[in-house]
């Protein structure tokens, strides 16, 4: 799997976390069901733009294949207030599934980003060691 970033946009540019030390930096945070109507994400625009992740067939099916590999044992992670920061892939299998909630764990102070004023294209995306958390 390669690396994943979660990305935000701030006052200079873009934010960005790198999933993995999201996962570490919440290992010992506590589990939470969360209503996925409570998740703004899914009403917005999320892996996709107009100039630079336009959504393909090809990107849509790419999408879909990620979703359905993933494991909802995981739970998701949340920002402080309540955005998506790893784990929008089992959101949306949560939503194929007809579920109504998802596990999550929430950082009640958000993390300081590993990244500022960065654009996705830019940075590291090598492969990682085997994890089924999208």
């Amino acid at each position: 799997m390669r690396r994943q970033y979660h990305f935000m946009p701030d006052e200079d540019g873009q934010k960005a976390w790198d999933v993995r030390r999201l996962i570490e930096l919440s290992a010992d945070l506590p589990v939470e069901e969360v209503p996925l109507a409570d998740i703004a994400e899914i009403d917005q625009v999320y892996w996709f733009d107009r100039d630079h992740f336009r959504p393909t067939v090809r990107s849509v099916v790419e999408h879909m294949a990620l979703i359905e590999a993933t494991d909802l044992a995981h739970p998701i992670i949340l920002g402080m207030d309540g955005r998506v920061m790893d784990g929008m892939h089992r959101v949306a299998k949560a939503l194929v599934q007809g579920r109504t909630t998802i596990t999550a764990k929430r950082f009640a102070v958000d993390p300081e980003p590993d990244h500022r004023n960065c654009h996705p294209a830019d940075l590291d995306y090598s492969p990682t060691p085997p994890d089924s958390r999208r």
